[in-house]
């Protein structure tokens, strides 16, 4: 397009009219060709004069940037885009016809008007009859190189603590094994000891440091499997005999806690696809962080509903309730406001409830207790998504 123009200049004496209208048409074609070409390519354009003043830019530096050109054209894009540290990218010798070339890359995290990476690249740009070259920049947008890379990152380390947290647990593991078995055979020695008031006094010390070792061993089950979760092995179930199979575990807990338990099943319930095992462990840590919750007694209420797709199980108490800033960290790993608790439970419920395909609902407020309702897909809805997928 170049040479094609300079021949139209160097003609421009000699071409009547309609020669020269034919030659303009022609060049307003290559024009809105080349400019058809920069407004569709997904790297961001730029050109600045050596004082930083926008001369053009594609409308993928309009949506990388954040800024509309036609309102900018011509201003200074240090005064425009401030925060984008350009000083270094304009810093371009006077000369680039001197065997030297530069070419300045850098990568800026944006937050408007979305988060993005973007790899910024700025060259000299020669321009017939400018006193110095300008500044072509180019935009390009690595928000998911760069998420992706960080993924990675994150799996491999991921992996590698896993792998050594579980070496861990089984060492620490063993002992404990040993432990609980060895205050097993003291406590059936301790029912020898003729004088009563020793025995008890002795009998209360062996009692806590069991319930310390079986703590601790549930601290490490959860662990275990906080980082190695297994794959549930459907089949058709009622949850609501899963439920009650749960609640015969935790019957003594309920006496001692001074808890009143209702339980609100419909005449039918669908049948679910579940794992029974996993979702026993689903209600076991959701009863047991209600219990938690109310240690000086309460309610504790728990109500089946159905609809369309979903067979929903809701689990009311009448604790304290979790503040707002709370409510958003619940599910995180190692987040607990107890003071035994280890922070995994809540995050292996969530994990099993997505493995089933399912969904987990928290709601609460502070000083009147708290709801989490789970949904599991009912077994007829799951099998015709699958048909469906497969089709």
């Amino acid at each position: 397009m170049a040479g094609f123009f300079e021949r139209v200049v160097s003609r421009l004496d000699k071409l009547d009219r309609e020669s020269l209208q034919n030659y303009m048409s022609r060049l307003d074609q290559e024009r809105g060709f080349l400019e058809t070409i920069f407004q569709s390519i997904r790297e961001g354009v730029m050109v600045v004069d050596s004082h930083g003043l926008l001369l053009y830019a594609n409308r993928a530096a309009e949506t990388l940037a954040g800024f509309q050109y036609d309102k900018i054209k011509g201003r200074s894009i240090l005064r425009v885009l401030k925060d984008w540290g350009w000083e270094h990218l304009l810093e371009m010798p006077e000369s680039v016809s001197e065997g030297w070339s530069r070419m300045v890359t850098r990568e800026i995290e944006i937050n408007y008007p979305e988060y993005r990476v973007v790899a910024v690249t700025g060259r000299p740009l020669e321009v017939q009859g400018a006193e110095a070259p300008a500044i072509l920049i180019i935009l390009r947008d690595i928000t998911k190189e760069r998420k992706e890379e960080a993924t990675a990152r994150e799996s491999e380390r991921s992996d590698a603590v896993k792998l050594l947290a579980a070496g861990v647990a089984h060492e620490i593991g063993n002992p404990l094994n040993a432990l609980n078995i060895h205050l097993q055979l003291l406590m059936r020695e301790l029912a020898e000891v003729q004088d009563t008031e020793l025995r008890q006094s002795l009998e209360e010390l062996a009692g806590v440091a069991r319930s310390e070792v079986e703590r601790l061993d549930t601290t490490i089950t959860q662990f275990l499997s906080a980082i190695r979760p297994s794959k549930p092995m459907l089949e058709a179930a009622c949850p609501a005999d899963v439920l009650q199979e749960t609640l015969r575990l935790l019957k003594s807990e309920f006496e001692n806690r001074r808890i009143t338990v209702s339980v609100d099943v419909p005449a039918e319930i669908p049948s679910v696809h579940l794992d029974r095992a996993l979702i026993k462990q689903v209600f076991f840590n959701l009863i047991k962080n209600s219990l938690e919750a109310m240690p000086d007694g309460g309610a504790l209420k728990m109500e089946f509903t159905v609809d369309d797709a979903y067979v929903n199980i809701a689990f009311y108490d009448s604790g304290g309730g979790i503040s707002e800033q709370n409510m958003r960290h619940v599910f995180e790993p190692y987040h607990t406001t107890k003071q035994r608790g280890s922070g995994l439970g809540l995050m292996i419920v969530q994990r099993i409830i997505d493995d089933h395909g399912g969904e987990i609902e928290l709601s609460s407020k502070v000083e009147e207790g708290t709801c989490f309702k789970i949904r599991l897909p009912r077994s007829e809805r799951r099998i015709r998504m699958l048909k469906h997928g497969g089709e």
